[in-house]
């Protein structure tokens, strides 16, 4: 075979493609790199993936004329421009220059292909998690009835925190709440939030956790559509809350998460309204209290009022009666102590008759004892004694009771009624009523 340029290689390619290909093709494919240039061109890379493998590609052009018109209609219709990550149908046109080559230039896209995927892969994603069994298991945490202590996950910067806090802070209600700062947007979203929740769950008691977002682009939801986030969010631990700030769009966390708010001033409002409801509960059955205790109180008066004349009627009915038996006693009293008196008047004007017979009777008997000691005295006189022939003897002047008293040489002397006789005692002996031998 001859030799030939590069450039009739080139022709031949060229003429080859254009014999064999199709004007343009639909094609499916994944937005890998995304780039504009100042004339307002736009550079893709087009690749097909199998999993995390990547199986083909390509590059891609958009002409600045056709990007404009493009672009803005596909964001209108998904809510997002086109970015890196997404899946997209286009229409493409096979194209090989001399000089600059093969090239795929993009005539049209269909963005009717890019909200399907992502809906596909947002049931996915939810088929999943029922097959997990963990779909509904966030909602079966009570909420606390006064929530106060609050983990908030969302980026310090996003306006939706601004207005969260905002309405807190408007409230008049005290509220401790932690900020988790997290990115919420692009490949590393996810994840990050996902670090969030493992922190929340080390760092302390909280009663609840708020995740915010707020405006954005509905292409950057597909964070909150991620299976590995959304598996988190329904099996935490806590009550989850989310505030994503979009009406129209229901991400798999708002789906898994136990409340699903609207907007982040609805979250706060949320929050807000059973702190209120919690108070006026208070105040209601403070009311409550206050107007049964009046009615025990009034009823009670009232009970005390009829016990008080009840009590006064009968208190005066029992003086009455009282002071009638009083006076019946006083009377019974005073005739019986008068009959007492009578009695022991006449009783002791007996004792006294009787007493002056019984004095008189015993002036006569003593007066009887006393002539009978006196004619014995009479009769026993010493004088009469000694005629008799007795004789009274002494010792030392003293009657003689015992004979231990005596002693030998004591002076005994011996009256009779001739005379006394004086005599010195030699010895003492004891032989009364006995016979010497």
């Amino acid at each position: 075979m001859e030799p030939i340029s590069l450039s009739q290689l080139n022709e031949n390619i060229k003429q080859v493609l254009a014999q064999h290909l199709e004007p343009s093709y639909w094609v499916i494919a994944e937005i890998g790199e995304l780039r504009l240039n100042q004339k307002g061109h736009c550079y893709l890379e087009l690749i097909e993936k199998d999993d995390e493998h990547t199986m083909a590609k390509s590059r891609a052009t958009i002409w600045a004329y056709t990007f404009r018109n493009l672009n803005g209609w596909f964001e209108a219709i998904t809510g997002s421009p086109l970015q890196q990550g997404m899946k997209i149908l286009a229409n493409i046109q096979v194209s090989f220059h001399e000089i600059y080559g093969f090239s795929l230039n993009i005539r049209d896209i269909d963005p009717k292909f890019t909200l399907g995927e992502r809906e596909r892969k947002k049931q996915e994603t939810i088929q999943q998690l029922i097959n997990d069994g963990v779909l509904e298991m966030n909602k079966m945490h009570q909420l606390p009835l006064v929530p106060q202590s609050i983990a908030v996950i969302s980026a310090s910067t996003a306006a939706g925190f601004g207005d969260f806090m905002n309405e807190i802070e408007q409230s008049g209600y005290r509220f401790d709440i932690q900020l988790y700062n997290v990115l919420l947007q692009g490949d590393q979203a996810a994840a990050s939030i996902i670090a969030a929740l493992h922190n929340i769950a080390q760092d302390g008691d909280y009663d609840v956790v708020v995740i915010i977002r707020g405006g954005g682009a509905q292409i950057d939801l597909d964070t909150f559509n991620d299976y590995e986030l959304c598996s988190h969010i329904t099996q935490f631990p806590l009550p989850i809350i989310t505030g994503i700030g979009h009406e129209r769009d229901e991400t798999i966390a708002d789906l898994v998460a136990h409340t699903r708010l609207k907007t982040p001033t609805a979250a706060a409002d949320f929050l807000i309204s059973a702190v209120y409801t919690f108070e006026e509960g208070i105040k209601e059955l403070q009311e409550r209290v206050n107007r049964n205790a009046e009615y025990r109180i009034n009823g009670a008066k009232n009970q005390l009022a009829l016990v008080s004349e009840q009590l006064k009627y009968y208190t005066r009915q029992h003086i009455q009666t009282n002071d009638m038996q009083l006076k019946a006693f006083q009377q019974r009293s005073f005739l019986a102590a008068k009959r007492s008196i009578l009695y022991q008047q006449e009783k002791t004007d007996l004792l006294r008759k009787q007493a002056q017979k019984n004095a008189i009777k015993f002036i006569e008997l003593q007066k009887s004892l006393l002539s009978q000691y006196q004619n014995f005295a009479k009769a026993n006189a010493p004088e009469r004694i000694l005629a008799k022939g007795f004789t009274i003897s002494t010792i030392d002047g003293k009657s003689i009771h015992s004979m231990d008293k005596i002693k030998p040489g004591s002076a005994l002397e011996t009256l009779s009624s001739r005379g006394k006789i004086t005599s010195t005692i030699k010895t003492v002996g004891s032989h009364y009523g006995k016979k010497e031998n």
